[in-house]
């Protein structure tokens, strides 16, 4: 993937919900449905979505009592973890983070200035140190799969076929309401900062959650009980049908076009990206920019039933490899950026715990490596596969530590590792999903959900 000045920032949104696009209803057509229910999110049409949400059921879905979820904050670029939540203040000058190291609120563990508000709540949050992401690359591939053996080759086999969590989670959990998606990616740059389905196929791919409101909106002049009449709604799919793809049964065809009839007429999806009927209050509290309004987005998708969903504030934006390219230093490009992230984290954490949701939504702020020891003469860091630091909070899961260590310098990892496929275990097992479980390749082969020996990790247990 490109880099420096090639990467386009994402502006911020303060009425995100104003933006989601409303153009591929067409008024007053007999194909308004066709159009709506039936165009591709991201690669999967609605019916198809709701044939693979049944799959999952039949695979042992969720219940209402046992509504699991996962929001993965992407920090795209490769985030720093010395200037963030591993600070080396005792490291040489050309190491050592230009911010501060300040306490937290668990006594022994530090974070730099640039999170105050994370430090408050570190009591609700794991910090690993250790995070080996040396199969990793510059690209969303690896660590979004949990899975070492999906790389970015640039030979247009990248991923070499595997899915990432998300995509793991619609398949073998589905969504926790019938009614919404399983997977849903928040973010503009998506072939970048958003790994998609693999060989398991289009019906597990993430949906396009900035462009999925509009797609459920009832169009202008058509009235709830005059689609209930079912002879009319049977002579509109009547009209439709030289439309479909007739591979498939038309039996099988009409009950998954019918409910997503059903679908757009409930109005939940619509309902669940409405950031109008969150208070000015709330919004102010999450932020008024890209990714404090996606996190609190994230919150509304859970709370409506989405399983999983990734929050990416903007292409590239932790790659900080110095003042020269688009994103800046560490002073000039991270420091006005970490509030941010900071205050997303903090508000999402407080807000799905005053909810009742925590418990249940395992939330993880990552990025795909770590950033290089040494500040550069441009005053950045460049990329650093050896090690990253991640934070963790929610899902059930013992909180207020620390797991791993580096080295003095930041630059390998000490103690603890913890490997993609740790991480990926770790998110099956909060969702319920079977570790053993496998899905088919396109080859027909059996391929496992864990791969390369993949464990929860030991302290998250």
């Amino acid at each position: 993937m490109p880099t420096g000045a090639n990467h386009s920032e994402l502006q911020q949104q303060p009425h995100l919900h104003q933006q989601l696009s409303n153009d591929l209803i067409r008024v007053g057509s007999r194909r308004w449905f066709l159009q709506t229910g039936m165009a591709g999110i991201g690669g999967l049409s609605l019916p198809q979505l709701l044939q693979s949400q049944a799959m999952a059921e039949q695979a042992g879905s969720a219940s209402p009592s046992n509504r699991k979820a996962v929001i993965l904050f992407w920090l795209s670029g490769g985030p720093s973890h010395i200037d963030m939540w591993d600070p080396k203040p005792e490291a040489p000058s050309e190491i050592r983070s230009p911010f501060d190291t300040i306490s937290t609120k668990v006594p022994g563990i530090s974070f730099t200035d640039g999170l105050p508000l994370q430090a408050s709540i570190a009591d609700k949050l794991s910090i690993i140190r250790s995070v080996d992401c040396k199969s990793s690359n510059h690209t969303p591939i690896t660590m979004q799969a949990g899975n070492p053996l999906a790389r970015r080759t640039n030979d247009g086999k990248d991923g070499g076929g595997y899915p990432s969590m998300g995509s793991i989670a619609a398949k073998f959990r589905g969504a926790n309401d019938i009614d919404m998606p399983a997977f849903v990616g928040l973010a503009k740059s998506w072939s970048s900062d958003v790994w998609s389905a693999g060989q398991m196929g289009s019906n597990y791919a993430p949906v396009k959650g900035l462009e999925l409101s509009g797609k459920f909106a009832m169009p202008k002049g058509v009235a709830v009980d005059r689609l209930q009449d079912r002879d009319t709604l049977r002579q509109q799919f009547d009209g439709l049908r030289r439309d479909l793809d007739q591979g498939d049964s038309l039996q099988r065809q009409d009950r998954f076009t019918r409910q997503a009839y059903e679908m757009v007429v409930s109005g939940k999806v619509q309902q669940a990206f409405d950031l109008g009927k969150e208070t000015a209050e709330t919004k102010e509290a999450y932020g008024r920019d890209s990714v404090g309004q996606k996190a609190l987005l994230a919150r509304r998708l859970v709370e409506s039933g989405v399983t999983f969903i990734l929050v990416s504030g903007a292409w590239g934006y932790f790659d900080h490899h110095g003042d020269s390219v688009r994103w800046g230093g560490i002073e000039k490009g991270l420091k006005p950026l970490l509030p941010r992230v900071d205050r997303a984290m903090y508000t999402l954490v407080n807000d799905l715990e005053q909810r009742g949701l925590l418990d249940d939504t395992l939330v993880m702020m990552m990025g795909e490596f770590g950033r290089s020891p040494v500040i550069n003469k441009d005053a950045g860091r460049d990329h650093w596969t050896n090690v990253m630091s991640m934070a963790v909070a929610g899902g059930g899961l013992p909180h207020g530590q620390v797991i791993g260590s580096t080295d003095s310098r930041g630059g390998g990892i000490k103690t603890a590792a913890v490997r993609p496929q740790d991480i990926a275990a770790t998110t099956f097992r909060h969702l319920g999903i079977d570790l053993n479980a496998h899905w088919t390749s396109s080859r027909g082969r059996p391929t496992a959900i864990v791969t390369e020996g993949g464990r929860p990790i030991p302290e998250l247990i």
